[in-house]
This record gives structure tokens, sequence and C-alpha cells, in this order.
């Protein structure tokens, strides 16, 4: 098997790793790098569990080959937090109840930061709109986007 170097920066620090030709960001992410935030759940790019930002675009890292983010930014949800404080989406999933099994989580809170960075106060159609590539099996989605929006008030 052939091997590439791929340097990249992940959450703020250069990374260089040694990557086959066929690996995903997700690979890279959950494996060399030990950041097991991004959940892999489909691999079909199909339930946004492993939602990362890729030059402050929200991509699934799934579908991303590890080879194509040279040079790329990575934002994973290990650096949405400010040190010990949760970031604004994350403290508003977990006060409104719009976390369960945890599974959606990352991914979740992924695209919605990806959505307040755009957007600081979208309306509930967009925050929908936003998330409708992350599935949840657990809340029903309506504590979800109530979070966000209430998100989008707290960082406002």
């Amino acid at each position: 098997m052939t091997f590439h170097h791929l340097t990249f920066t992940v959450n703020g620090q250069a990374q260089a790793v040694l990557v086959e030709p066929r690996q995903t960001l997700l690979d890279v992410l959950r494996g060399p790098l030990n950041l097991r935030g991004a959940h892999r759940g489909c691999d079909s790019g199909d339930c946004g569990a492993c939602t990362v930002m890729l030059n402050g675009q929200p991509v699934t890292a799934c579908l991303v080959l590890a080879l194509d983010c040279q040079d790329a930014q990575v934002l994973t949800v290990e650096a949405v937090a400010d040190g010990p404080v949760m970031h604004a989406v994350q403290q508003a999933l977990v006060d409104k109840g719009g976390i369960q099994c945890g599974f959606c989580t990352p991914g979740m809170v992924m695209a919605a930061v990806a959505l307040l960075n755009e957007n600081p106060r979208p309306s509930e159609p967009q925050v929908r709109r936003a998330l409708a590539g992350n599935l949840c099996r657990c809340t029903g989605y309506q504590k979800i986007v109530e979070a966000v929006l209430v998100a989008a008030e707290m960082s406002a």
C-alpha cells in the first residue's frame, strides 16, 4: 500500500500524518489523531454523525478523502467549547433536553455552529434546513431546533 504525507490544521494545531489514498477524513480524525467526537454512523453521508467543518463549511467527514484536506483547516466538536465553558449550542442542547443517547450530538453541534457562524439570527425554517442532513433517532428534533434558536439568542 502506498502512503502519502498529509499536512493540515485540525482544531488550530498543525498536523502531519501518513495516509492511504482511500482513507477518509473521518478515518484520520478517529485513527491517528484520536479525535473521537465525529462519530462513524452510516459511512455514506446520510446521517451527519461525522459532521466537521472543513475550511469553515460543514461536511460529512466520511465522504471527504483525507488527501483532499491538504493544507486545509478542520474544526471538530472537540474544539467548539472554550476550555471548560461549553459553546452556546452545546449548553442550549443540555438545557433544552436536546440530547438523549448523544450519538448524533457532535454532528448536530457542528451543523448548528456552522449555521450560527453564517447566520447569527436564523429563523426556525433556516435551523431545520441547516440540520436536515443530521439524523436523530431519539429526540424528534423539536428540542434540538429549539436549542439552536436559544443558542442564537444567547450568542446575540
